[in-house]
């Protein structure tokens, strides 16, 4: 069977049904629909893996959708992608607007790789146009798998519910020794200052984290600084 074929068919079984995740969190189902949502988390990553077949070093850049272009934000995450770009990275975002299109912007302006993993959502998030590669995901998991992958660095500026998740995310991987100390770098020093307080004060004071917990975060006032937590490829 040609690849072509079985990317239709892929296409065709993770395309029946609208919602499929959020029908598959609906809660107790049948045991038969269970397996059906099995095979389609399968074909969803399958995807991907095939979709970005790519060589050389990857970091994945976190960042809120809901800044324009004429937001400070906007330009930092537009300078950290050439940076990364001229590092040598191929850079890989969340795929859509806001902060993941700045970043993206800046690795393709510098002549680097970008990538995207997109996300359907009740309100659409299109794809952002300077994406060499994308793939549109259904699955918030397989999405954030995606993004950890692929990647040897983490590069998180300001965000929300959704750049909140996929930080900790990286940060309890490394935690619990199921991902390599990859270095995670927090840009956008202002933004994060309640939290690192939060971190330091309540959770660090309480012993839910450990002082060696807080270390692998490195806080970053500026692209140059962020740069020097990057090794060199």
């Amino acid at each position: 069977m040609s690849q072509d074929v079985d990317k239709r068919i892929s296409q065709s079984l993770l395309g029946d049904v609208e919602g499929a995740e959020k029908l598959f969190l609906a809660g107790r189902r049948s045991r038969e629909a269970d397996l059906e949502s099995a095979v389609r988390f399968f074909l969803e990553f399958l995807r991907g893996f095939e979709s970005f077949d790519f060589e050389g070093p990857c970091v994945s850049v976190f960042g809120s959708a809901r800044f324009d272009e004429d937001h400070s934000y906007y330009q930092l995450a537009r300078d950290a992608g050439a940076a990364l770009a001229e590092k040598g990275y191929a850079v890989m975002t969340g795929g859509g607007p806001g902060l993941m299109e700045a970043a993206n912007r800046g690795a393709k302006e510098a002549g680097g790789l970008s990538l995207g993993c997109n996300i359907k959502l009740p309100k659409e998030q299109e794809p952002n146009p300077y994406l060499d590669k994308f793939i549109e995901f259904e699955h918030f998991f397989v999405r954030k798998v995606m993004l950890v992958k692929y990647s040897t660095a983490f590069v998180v500026l300001p965000g929300g519910f959704g750049t909140l998740d996929e930080a900790f995310e990286v940060a309890t991987l490394i935690q619990t020794g199921k991902l390599e100390r990859f270095p995670i770098v927090g840009l956008g020093l202002q933004f994060w200052t309640q939290l690192r307080k939060f971190a330091r004060e309540t959770m660090l004071t309480e012993g839910v984290i450990s002082p060696e917990d807080i270390a692998f975060v490195h806080p970053a006032k500026s692209v140059e600084e962020a740069m020097q937590f990057i090794p060199p490829v």
